[in-house]
């Protein structure tokens, strides 16, 4: 059973960071994206970054552009998310992806196959 195990998130001012973690275990951690994603209270689940594991541009939301960094540590099987200037609109439960399927567009929750269980983001204005 795959697994991914999201942390780092918490409640910061606006203008502060926080950089998020997703540890992939029991997945074949090549050659596909993993992305994050969040979902505000009464909102769809939207993309915000990904990255293919392989190499190759990341791809991020416009509204995240400039502000928000996605990498990762192949050797550890961890991608990361690193947010800076948070915005109160950046509040939302922080979700990792993995395996998307192919054809499918980065940025569709539809696409993937694998889910963590989300970390919590508060930005307060």
């Amino acid at each position: 059973q795959v697994q991914l195990v999201e942390s780092g998130g918490g409640s910061v001012q606006a203008g502060g960071s926080l950089r998020l973690s997703c540890v992939a275990s029991r997945y074949t951690y090549s050659r596909n994206w993993m992305g994050w994603f969040r979902q505000a209270p009464g909102k769809e689940r939207e993309g915000v970054a990904a990255i293919y594991t392989s190499g190759g541009n990341p791809a991020y939301a416009d509204s995240v552009k400039g502000r928000f960094t996605i990498s990762q540590d192949n050797a550890k099987n961890t991608v990361y998310l690193q947010m800076n200037s948070l915005k109160p609109e950046d509040t939302a439960m922080y979700y990792c992806a993995a395996d998307c399927r192919y054809g499918f567009d980065w940025f569709k929750p539809n696409a993937y196959n694998y889910w963590g269980q989300g970390t919590q983001v508060t930005v307060s204005s």
